[in-house]
């Protein structure tokens, strides 16, 4: 096979730049595990690459050495880790004959916590209230045994149209607690898209906030959850939560048909004080969580995660990859819709105090609102996506010049490629942190491409591989192209324990196979992210997702090339922009469309126009530029802020496509079929 490294075309395969390194490697909890193994194994491991080669090698021994150096409680020991000899599908078992409870990994963790101090902080655009261990096990146990008295049992499902907030982690530990399998939405998602998914899992008991909190305006959900409730024939119980008083709460409304809705405070009144804390000891991968797919070109795909596999990866990742200690506060901005709430409430099975924040990230006090909170709170790890920091670049504001943020470590950064020119913009802004563009996604619960604190941060890569995760680079062809600097899939070669253990409603796996291993068959993951491996560094650069690659004349290439010299370029005249293949029936080639949303609506001329394709041409190559440049009133993205490049590139290829209910902003669609029809 003949490799071709454009090398000349892109500064970051001609020159890593580094950004930031650990003067204190030897101090780390990762340092630490490596002394163990090479004590152990009389190996002589100096570095993460050494680790990591030894982690993908040696699977079964590096998962029971996680198992143990992670403090994995459990109420029987495990028999076996895995069959490393298996395919990868049908999902082989991990951790034969292990009994344990997520509920209780993440009350009781090891080392434990003093039971007063604090565990929870949950914070809104007004208040910030402080949970104790002590309080939060009690919350717990008050509200798993309520479940357990209205019928709630081992394996039954158990819904939140919820906000992130502390009651939302109570409802979900006690679920756990019970046995039960939790699924949550967020309150701002429309009724049609939560009955999309919830039907399918036919729950028995929804939490619902009757209020949620945004930009400092309070908005009613009851509406919504009565529309959803009408649909949900399973219902047997609606918990109410008051999360606002300023809102009316009428229980009639949101009554299932054959049951009860109640308020929260309410339904645990009966539960008496010498009533125990119980949890229900369950295998390795009984189901835990069901999340979603995307659903923007279709129904949802229900992702059953088990509990084992949750637990073990998060803790392998906060203690290995982050060094996260007792008592660390880690805040993430997230809503219960996406996989990164579940990563941030693992977090208490490794002692942190969490931070749980509803609201704006821009209240109550223009952009400071976070990093004042990482002030007052003294946050060590402040997880966000790629899009907020973009916007604060564009903003050009610094908050070191406002905020101390004298324990802020680690910023990690998610849900989209982050560009190189934001590498650069956040050590301006925060200065010497631990910055981590991480990957992975809802398919596994976590990370294919992770922090770690014994490597260096080099501009606009994900610093390392996750250990344990054989994360390889394949071409098109199905040939391993590692270290070539040659763009290909990400694929994962080899069982990792956060694998879902099923799709919900695919008695025959049929659903499941065709997600992952379509592609390139039972043996290897295929994710859907198109990546580029550097040869020099080691880390990962994102390039967009498989399905959005971009092949004009057969060059393939990611849309957020494009998007990185917008942002780096172009950042006070373009606000967001979309790159996507355009191949109708009737052309013999692919043409490389982007639409630009201008900040001052109707400024594209054809001079920028013009002065772009220049730009593109030059930091790029010629095959990168657009055949077309066109300006749009609106990008299309789903509930969790990802661009819907799929369902556009649909609509301009004339293709059949059926659009789902996760398009937040599915109005602007009309404006692209209006387009097409005009092109």
């Amino acid at each position: 096979m003949t490799v071709t490294v454009f090398e000349e075309e892109t500064e970051l395969v001609q020159k890593p730049v580094e950004l930031w390194r650990n003067t204190t490697p030897e101090a780390t909890r990762c340092f630490e595990f490596i002394e163990l193994i090479n004590k152990k194994y009389n190996k002589h491991f100096k570095s993460y690459n050494d680790i990591y080669n030894w982690s993908i090698t040696d699977l079964s021994s590096f998962w029971a050495e996680v198992w143990s150096f992670t403090n994995v409680v459990s109420g029987t020991p495990y028999t076996s880790v895995v069959d490393e000899s298996a395919p990868m599908f049908p999902r082989p078992q991990f951790f034969a004959g292990a009994k344990l409870s997520y509920a209780q990994n993440l009350l009781f963790p090891v080392p434990a916590p003093d039971p007063d101090s604090t565990a929870v902080i949950s914070a809104t655009e007004f208040t910030k209230t402080p949970i104790s261990w002590r309080e939060l096990r009690d919350r717990v146990r008050k509200l798993s045994a309520a479940m357990r008295k209205a019928g709630v049992k081992k394996g039954d499902r158990v819904a939140g149209y919820v906000s992130n907030n502390a009651t939302t982690l109570i409802s979900l530990l006690a679920t756990s607690a019970v046995g039960a399998i939790w699924s949550s939405t967020s309150s701002e998602i429309g009724s049609v898209s939560v009955v999309e998914r919830l039907s399918q899992i036919e729950p028995v008991l929804l939490f619902a906030d009757n209020a949620s909190i945004y930009n400092q305006k309070v908005f009613n959900n009851l509406e919504k959850v009565s529309e959803i409730v009408s649909k949900l024939s399973s219902l047997k119980t609606v918990v109410v939560v008051e999360t606002s008083s300023a809102s009316a709460i009428d229980l009639e409304s949101v009554k299932p048909t054959n049951g009860q809705s109640i308020l929260a405070a309410d339904f645990v009144k009966d539960v008496k004080d010498d009533e125990a804390l119980e949890f229900e000891m369950l295998d390795f991968d009984f189901p835990l969580f069901i999340v979603y797919s995307s659903g923007t070109t279709g129904k949802p795909k229900c992702i059953v995660h088990g509990q084992g596999g949750s637990l073990i990866q998060h803790k392998k990742e906060h203690l290995l990859h982050m060094d996260m200690q007792l008592g660390d506060v880690f805040f993430q901005y997230t809503t219960c819709s996406w996989m990164m709430w579940q990563w941030l409430i693992s977090g208490l099975a490794s002692g942190a105090t969490l931070v749980l924040y509803d609201g704006s990230p821009f209240q109550p006090a223009a952009e400071s609102s976070m990093f004042q909170l990482i002030d007052e709170l003294g946050v060590k790890y402040f997880g966000t996506s790629a899009k907020y920091l973009s916007i604060l670049e564009q903003k050009e504001y610094m908050p070191r010049e406002k905020f101390s943020m004298s324990k802020l470590a680690m910023i990690a950064s998610t849900g989209s490629v982050l560009s190189p020119s934001t590498f650069s913009y956040v050590y301006k802004a925060f200065g010497p942190i631990t910055l981590s563009s991480i990957t992975g996604g809802t398919d596994i619960l976590s990370l294919f491409g992770a922090p770690s604190l014994i490597s260096p941060v080099y501009k606009g890569e994900v610093q390392v591989r996750g250990l344990g995760m054989a994360v390889e680079v394949w071409s098109a062809e199905g040939e391993q192209i590692d270290f070539t600097g040659e763009p290909g899939d990400l694929v994962c070669t080899k069982v990792f324990p956060c694998m879902p253990v099923m799709f919900w409603n695919d008695p025959n796996g049929e659903k499941y196979e065709a997600s992952y291993f379509e592609r390139f068959g039972r043996k290897v993951w295929h994710h859907g992210d198109f990546v580029r491996l550097s040869p020099k560094t080691g880390g990962l650069v994102m390039l967009g997702r498989s399905d959005g690659v971009l092949k004009p004349s057969g060059v393939r290439f990611g849309s957020s090339e494009i998007y990185n010299v917008l942002i780096k370029e172009y950042p006070t005249i373009v606000e967001d922009a979309l790159c996507i293949g355009m191949k109708r029936p009737e052309a013999l080639d692919e043409t490389v469309v982007l639409f630009l949303k201008m900040i001052k609506k109707g400024s594209l001329t054809p001079e920028i126009v013009a002065q772009i394709k220049k730009t593109i041409r030059e930091q790029l190559s010629p095959r990168h530029v657009p055949g077309v440049i066109e300006e749009t009133p609106e990008i299309p993205f789903t509930a969790n802020g990802k661009k819907t490049e799929t369902i556009v590139k649909g609509i301009i290829s004339k293709s059949p496509i059926k659009i789902g209910a996760s398009v937040a902003n599915s109005e602007c669609l009309e404006w692209y079929r209006e387009w097409t029809e005009k092109n």
